[in-house]
């Protein structure tokens, strides 16, 4: 048995680290787009610096740990599992190209979603051809429509796999329209296309509907509203298998950090940056706001701002650098959902409440479409929640909770503005809403319901809870200032993905822009991918 690792075991080093005066590239944001991408050029011989206003470098791929007087309680934030770690998979291969080689622990590749209705329970297989199979063998008298969802989940796939063949050069023009025309013959008339749109074309059945979309608390859309390549695209990531890293969610991040120190970079860690320094209509370096001292210009020839894009273009480059288009575009801009998130010590082995390494989707309806209704409308109370639990998925490592204990992270998708739970938005960043009697009361409800909503899946949880603590979407921006609390970057709806996302290049020469927000996508690949397109951007822009 392996120990965790306290995701603060840095914090100490990383906030005193000194801020430099000079360097290649400043990153903005120690989120996993950030530090791949500095780990990249670190690689390079490049001279990188990250600067991050948390304590801990990862984003939203962190964990937090708590020191009670029956132990540790360690939990993920962000990253509860990923897909397609299989050797030479695509997480395994971005991390090589770093020298990062991390083990992986396989999920329940029978069930590692379950999607529980009123009316049924869908385990999903990590399998495209079983899935279609317990589809069919749940809803016989909807096969057509079943078999036209998978042939265009397979097409999704094989275009994927030409796409990244083209980025290596492997793949033409011609080679990419021979496939289209071939392989993938149903796909252009969707690319543009919502999930619902989607599924009207294969089903109206309400509960296949609601199976099929039962993992939009991935992307944090209504099926009316998400781009349907980005859910065939997330489901296809899936069925490559389901994973959790040994150590947890935190490893990933803390292996590319060291990556980035190894080779000279530092992590500037409670050092946030207020404004992008702009010379000459270039970008050429940033201001880290003041805390205890006056504020530090660190010049750069390049940046990499991996925050928040909202903050990005509004807040931290100066408006007068911004072109009349660049200024539209980001007023238009749609964010995707928001999370809150109850973590909690069960006492006892959480498989005699019959959990097993799996997540669990629980809906109180069939009607998904209601929910992100609800939700729009700042209702707080939970209609439907996830359930995962770190100590199942990753049982050989010791330190997720004390002994005698099991950790459970239950979450749910609520509404994201500040202003619906009570806070002004002029308290987020300083924390001053934190005491403030309805904000605490709104945040109790609702871990209260979360813990009802466990009980009710897995019966005798809410008897045995020692420890409870819970976050809100308040608190989500308040640790990495995103614009309404979310995690997911802007909305993946068809108009704000792929190239309605924007690219690697950001207004001004010689900034470049990493994260969930960008073309690369969100979730953990996107994020690492992001920071390595941005890499190579600013290497190839540098000759």
């Amino acid at each position: 048995m392996t120990d965790l690792a306290i995701p603060t075991a840095s914090t100490r080093d990383r906030v005193k680290t000194p801020n430099p005066d000079k360097v290649d590239v400043a990153i903005i944001g120690a989120g996993l787009g950030g530090l791949m991408a500095g780990a990249i050029l670190s690689l390079r011989g490049q001279r990188v610096a990250v600067f991050d206003g948390h304590y801990v470098a990862g984003g939203c791929a962190t964990m937090f740990h708590r020191t009670t007087r029956d132990g540790t309680y360690q939990f993920d934030i962000g990253l509860h599992y990923i897909g397609d770690c299989q050797p030479g998979g695509k997480i395994p291969s971005l991390l090589a190209q770093v020298g990062v080689e991390l083990d992986y622990i396989p999920m329940d590749q029978d069930g590692f979603d379950t999607i529980v209705l009123p009316e049924l329970s869908f385990p999903i297989p990590a399998d495209r051809d079983r899935y279609r199979d317990r589809l069919v063998e749940h809803f016989p008298a909807q096969v057509r429509g079943i078999d036209r969802y998978v042939r265009l989940l397979c097409e999704v796939d094989h275009m994927v796999g030409v796409m990244d063949r083209g980025t290596h050069g492997l793949v033409g023009t011609a080679g990419l329209l021979w496939n289209v025309a071939t392989k993938a013959r149903l796909l252009p008339r969707y690319m543009r296309a919502t999930m619902a749109q989607v599924l009207d074309d294969c089903t109206d059945d309400p509960v296949l509907r609601a199976v099929i979309c039962g993992q939009n608390g991935d992307y944090g859309l209504p099926p009316s509203r998400v781009s349907a390549l980005l859910h065939m695209g997330l489901a296809n990531h899936y069925f490559k298998g389901a994973w959790y890293p040994k150590g947890g969610g935190q490893v990933i991040a803390d292996h590319l950090a060291r990556v980035i120190e190894d080779h000279g970079g530092s992590i500037c860690l409670r050092r946030p940056i207020d404004q992008i320094l702009v010379k000459d209509g270039r970008a050429c370096g940033v201001r880290v706001a003041p805390r205890r001292q006056d504020p530090h210009n660190v010049l750069a020839h390049s940046v990499i701002s991996n925050a928040d894009i909202k903050q990005t273009l509004s807040q931290l480059l100066p408006q007068q650098h911004l072109s009349p288009q660049w200024w539209r575009r980001t007023q238009n801009f749609q964010m995707g959902g928001a999370i809150f998130i109850t973590c909690l010590g069960i006492r006892g082995d959480l498989r005699d409440l019959g959990m097993r390494a799996r997540n669990t989707w629980c809906f109180d309806s069939s009607d998904i479409e209601s929910v992100y209704s609800d939700i729009a409308r700042g209702r707080l109370e939970p209609r439907a929640v996830y359930i995962t639990s770190a100590s199942l998925k990753d049982p050989d490592t010791h330190g997720h909770t004390p002994p005698g204990v099991m950790g459970v992270e239950v979450m749910c998708l609520s509404p994201g503005r500040a202003e619906a739970w009570g806070v002004p938005a002029d308290q987020v960043e300083s924390g001053e809403y934190r005491k403030s009697p309805v904000y605490l009361a709104h945040k109790l409800a609702v871990e209260d319901a979360l813990i009802d909503r466990l009980d009710r899946q897995f019966p005798g949880a809410r008897d045995r809870v020692v420890f409870r603590e819970s976050a809100s979407p308040v608190t989500h921006s308040r640790y990495t200032r995103a614009t309404d609390g979310t995690g997911y970057g802007l909305a993946a709806t068809p108009d704000q993905f792929m190239k309605g996302r924007p690219g690697t290049r950001g207004p001004v020469p010689g900034l470049y822009l990493a994260g969930a927000s960008t073309r690369a996508g969100h979730g953990i690949v996107g994020a690492m991918s992001s920071g390595q397109q941005a890499a190579r951007r600013v290497l190839k822009d540098r000759g």
